[in-house]
């Protein structure tokens, strides 16, 4: 074989290994860049400040960030302060179904689907910063960026996990032990860090609504509370840890644990009764 032959067949081998070095160095590049891409994506950023398809917005209290029968099409990050969710019925009856807190996302089910109408009204109760998410751009950046769909995913199994424990409470537990799960979940206690014992400015009527009883109820049982410690109470509340005693522990205080006296039926009524339940039977 000729010498010159030769040569090229070397040039072209040194060529193919060049190439291919250069190709596996592009592919390691593209892959270091991916891992880097998905590591810099900060969420608490992203949820932090405005951009495109995303602005902050500040409400005063009692001012809405959205109403019952508005247009589907934006979601909220709760950055500062509190809101609650309440639906109207036909008839006019309002009912609170939960309150939020700063790091809550408040009309999420937007993304469910087509766009449609909301089926409630968030409110806020405290002064609020909030960022307000357009339906596209949350779909899009959920698809693009695993680590914001992690939390956004963890935000609705907890919220999924309350739901859950607000209906098992509501069928199960008395109204007392309602009203003292209500105060605790506003004071944050449960949650990581210092719980915020002082919790806002909120009516009887709206603790009645949440627990489904009277309004003079929740008086009985909030002025009950104050007496035995459990908070303090004098227009604003706030809430001791003591107060879980009344959910921890079937035991509550002796006026409740009283059972009714049982009142012997006179001879005659007593066969009857038991006539009438052998009929049955």
């Amino acid at each position: 074989m000729p010498i010159q032959d030769v040569k090229r067949d070397d040039m072209d081998i040194c060529r193919w290994l060049m190439s291919s070095v250069v190709k596996r160095r592009d592919i390691e590049n593209s892959i270091q860049m991916t891992r880097v891409g998905s590591i810099t994506f900060d969420a608490e950023a992203f949820l932090a400040k405005a951009g495109i398809g995303r602005r902050i917005v500040k409400l005063k209290p009692k001012h809405v960030f959205f109403s019952q029968g508005s247009a589907d099409d934006s979601v909220f990050y709760l950055q500062k302060g509190r809101a609650k969710v309440t639906v109207v019925s036909k008839k006019g009856k309002e009912a609170t179904i939960t309150l939020l807190s700063a790091g809550d996302f408040i009309g999420e089910e937007s993304i469910a689907g087509a766009a449609g109408l909301r089926l409630a009204t968030a409110t806020a109760t405290t002064a609020c910063t909030a960022l307000e998410i357009d339906r596209s751009a949350m779909i899009r950046v959920m698809q693009k960026e695993h680590a914001f769909s992690d939390l956004f995913v963890k935000f609705l199994l907890a919220r999924s996990m309350r739901t859950q424990a607000d209906l098992v409470d509501q069928l199960f537990n008395s109204s007392e032990k309602r009203l003292a799960r209500i105060l605790l979940l506003m004071a944050e206690f449960g949650k990581p860090g210092e719980p915020e014992t002082l919790i806002p400015e909120i009516t009887q009527e709206t603790l009645a609504d949440m627990i489904g009883t009277t309004r003079s109820r929740v008086s009985f049982f909030m002025n009950r509370f104050r007496k035995m410690g459990f908070i303090d109470y004098n227009g604003c509340i706030r809430v001791h840890k003591s107060l879980l005693n009344v959910i921890l522990h079937d035991e509550l205080p002796e006026q409740n644990a009283e059972k009714p006296p049982i009142v012997e039926l006179p001879q005659g009524r007593a066969k009857t009764a038991r006539h009438a339940s052998r009929e049955q039977n």
